[in-house]
């Protein structure tokens, strides 16, 4: 059937709107063979596709800016993003003033990357290494966040007062104790500084810290580094909450982080918490949670349910209908026994309700686990809270205890970082440590 000129004129529409930069070369046979276009065409055709490309983008920067200056850092009640990259790295310098410019120049570089621009002017020197890397040009700055924490390990290491900040040691930054069942490995486990990158986009989250660890050359090595990745907006419009590996939904008992009241008792650190430098800065765990997904997948629905203690399609608690119904841990069925079994995550989580971290999960997938021939994939678990030791240290002690997740997870990384506070526009994070 021929087309009606009203046809074509959609279609002609449709391809003008469509058309990319790979398109112009695919059609005028660059890089293959093709019918060669005179110079003046060609460059007509590119400057109309260049124009398109830089309207695009800056139509799509207009709402995907997170605010890098203020009170608190970004990334911790942030709305969490479609990816994650982590990184922990261990310090070189040799100086409290090498490190404190080493965060100087961090708070620069993250402020331009999270508006959206290269870490430094272009040079007009093509004889010298570009300032920015590149890999982030033109794309939207993806609603990036950036946080830094410091560990334990940067105040002391090895008996030693590295930076002459010892006596600035809060008594929460501490190693985790060990757990039972933990199977830590060194390296998935510590580090001096921590850079939490987030950014539904995982190539912005990359460059972001390719950038600061390039930044840091000479004064701070990687340690260690995971990706990690939720479901994309895209692909669930409703934002619903996250599912984890095992199909179920994870950080449906998370405080209302709108809710200033809430956050102030429960994630930042308040006066009188500790040394005041950390003030309205928090405290993040980050585990490494390997979880054994062929073994969950052979096992029945209703002892995965019993397992979490939630309905698998609906997130709702056992005995309930909906996701965010109240955990009536006390509740029991005709035969009086507890709807919510006593080694479901749930309930051990719950414990007596005072103890409220802010969850911020991401889940991984690292190829083959050549150990075993099976998936190496699980959960890089993210914690914020005021103070780990009343907090995320009593519920992880009654989980690694009686939790039946036990049975299909296991522990290999582990570390503790103190989140600094935020800064204002010409200052940097960390002046209040430093």
């Amino acid at each position: 059937m021929s087309k009606t000129a009203k046809d074509q004129g959609n279609e002609s529409s449709f391809m003008d709107k469509q058309i990319t930069r790979r398109d112009v070369l695919k059609y005028t046979g660059i890089g293959g063979m093709g019918v060669l276009i005179g110079s003046s065409g060609l460059g007509c055709v590119l400057a109309m596709t260049d124009k398109w490309q830089k309207r695009s983008a800056k139509s799509a920067n207009k709402n995907e800016i997170v605010p890098f200056h203020g009170k608190h850092q970004a990334g911790v009640v942030t709305p969490v993003q479609n990816n994650i990259y982590f990184v922990s790295m261990d310090v070189t310098a040799s100086s409290k003033n090498e490190l404190k410019q080493l965060f100087k120049d961090w708070t620069e570089a993250i402020s331009h990357m999270t508006s959206g621009n290269p870490v430094g002017e272009t040079s007009s020197n093509h004889y010298i290494p570009p300032k920015d890397t590149g890999e982030a040009m033109g794309l939207s700055p993806s609603n990036l966040t950036v946080t830094i924490g410091v560990g334990p390990s940067l105040f002391v290491k090895d008996g030693k007062d590295r930076f002459r900040l010892k006596n600035k040691q809060p008594k929460e930054l501490v190693d985790l104790p060990k757990f039972p069942f933990d199977a830590l490995e060194e390296e998935w486990s510590g580090g001096d500084v921590c850079i939490q990158a987030c950014a539904d986009d995982l190539q912005v989250a990359f460059h972001s810290v390719r950038n600061l660890v390039r930044i840091a050359r000479g004064k701070a090595t990687i340690r260690w580094a995971q990706t990690g990745f939720q479901r994309t907006k895209q692909a669930d419009p409703k934002q619903g909450t996250p599912r984890n590996l095992f199909g179920f939904k994870d950080g449906t008992g998370n405080p209302d982080t709108t809710s200033k009241q809430e956050m102030n008792k429960h994630i930042w650190v308040q006066n009188g918490d500790g040394p005041n430098w950390l003030v309205n800065g928090t405290y993040l765990i980050v585990r490494r949670v390997q979880m054994h997904i062929e073994v969950w997948d052979r096992s029945t629905l209703k002892d995965q349910e019993d397992t979490f203690g939630r309905y698998r399609d609906s997130g709702a608690p056992l005995g309930k209908k909906k996701e965010f119904d109240s955990v009536d841990l006390d509740l029991k069925d005709e035969n009086g026994n507890h709807v919510i079994p006593a080694s479901a995550h749930v309930r051990l989580a719950k414990g007596n309700g005072k103890e409220i971290i802010l969850r911020r999960s991401f889940s991984y997938t690292n190829g083959m686990d050549i150990k075993t021939g099976s998936f190496d994939a699980g959960l890089l678990f993210i914690s914020f809270q005021r103070k780990p030791s009343k907090q995320f240290i009593p519920i992880q002690e009654r989980l690694a205890k009686m939790d039946k997740l036990n049975e299909y997870t296991v522990h290999r990384g582990s570390a503790i970082f103190a989140c600094l506070p935020g800064t204002t526009n010409g200052g940097y994070i960390g002046e209040t440590l430093f």
